[in-house]
């Protein structure tokens, strides 16, 4: 399938009534780094390129890619091409997930901000990259397309959401209705972002807590009143155990059904490469 039919299957979606995953080629790209940028002070944004890329699909605001990392022993593993998926094999690569920032597929060109933290696999790797280093990425799968029918949309997530709701913000229709909630440490850490004039964005100031500790953030979320009859589509992110009490209350308080939300969980306290619950 070329990239005008994936084009004409996203066009249905987008006119539809509910939201559906639309999957992709797997590919696997062998990239360098280009350039190495901050995006304020929480974010580093690193901008892969290579003639890989021209397989490279991308659409829609979730989608989400693998990078591939040696193991301890400095190893590094690679999945195998099996027609349009990867096989991972045993013992299965060491990958850390990302969402997909920007593709440009004239200059092709790849953005991942990753958020910067003591310790992390990728967040170390990140600020040691130099323009030059290589990198192997893996898909994305698919992407989930949200229909623009939605009357208001609702945004939640901590620092590792931030680049998903950003770049959910500028691709909204600019007629779109809704909340944007993003949790960061301070001030420092938010950065410009453009959403519809209709979308109101609040930040939400942990201050010295650890991220994905304290309730300031669901305090924010569980302020949104959806008028009487109005279709709200629901999107959060961040680590799995805050969001926990937001699904019920997706559920039962707001009254969404199962195909008008995505509730990811993207990490977990103590948990490595924790794999996101949905």
């Amino acid at each position: 399938m070329d990239r005008a039919a994936y084009a004409e299957r996203i066009a249905e979606v987008l006119a539809g009534a509910h939201g559906a995953k639309v999957g992709y080629p797997i590919g696997l790209c062998e990239v360098e780094v280009i350039r190495s940028v901050p995006v304020g002070s929480g974010l580093l944004r690193l901008t892969f390129g290579g003639p890989d890329l021209s397989g490279f699909h991308s659409y829609v605001p979730d989608e989400h890619v693998r990078l591939v990392f040696p193991d301890e022993e400095g190893v590094l593993r690679l999945p195998e091409r099996d027609g349009l998926s990867l096989e991972w094999g045993n013992p299965r690569p060491v990958s850390r997930e990302y969402t997909v920032r920007d593709f440009r597929p004239q200059a092709r060109e790849l953005d991942i901000d990753f958020a910067i933290h003591p310790g992390g696999l990728a967040s170390e790797w990140a600020l040691a990259a130099t323009p030059g280093t290589r990198m192997y990425i893996a898909g994305p799968p698919g992407g989930v397309v949200v229909p623009e029918t939605y009357d208001r949309y609702l945004f939640a997530g901590d620092i590792t959401a931030l680049p998903a709701i950003a770049r959910w913000l500028e691709w909204l229709p600019r007629t779109a209705s809704g909340w944007a909630f993003i949790e960061v440490r301070d001030a420092g850490e938010e950065i410009p972002l453009d959403p519809p004039a209709g979308v109101r964005v609040r930040w939400v100031h942990r201050g010295e807590a650890k991220p994905g500790t304290g309730d300031a953030l669901e305090k924010a979320v569980r302020t949104v009143e959806v008028p009487a009859g109005q279709r709200v589509y629901v999107w959060m992110a961040g680590e799995a155990g805050w969001l926990r009490p937001l699904r019920r209350w997706v559920r039962n308080e707001l009254g969404v059904g199962p195909k008008d939300y995505l509730i990811a969980g993207y990490w977990k306290h103590g948990v490595a490469d924790f794999d996101r619950e949905e």
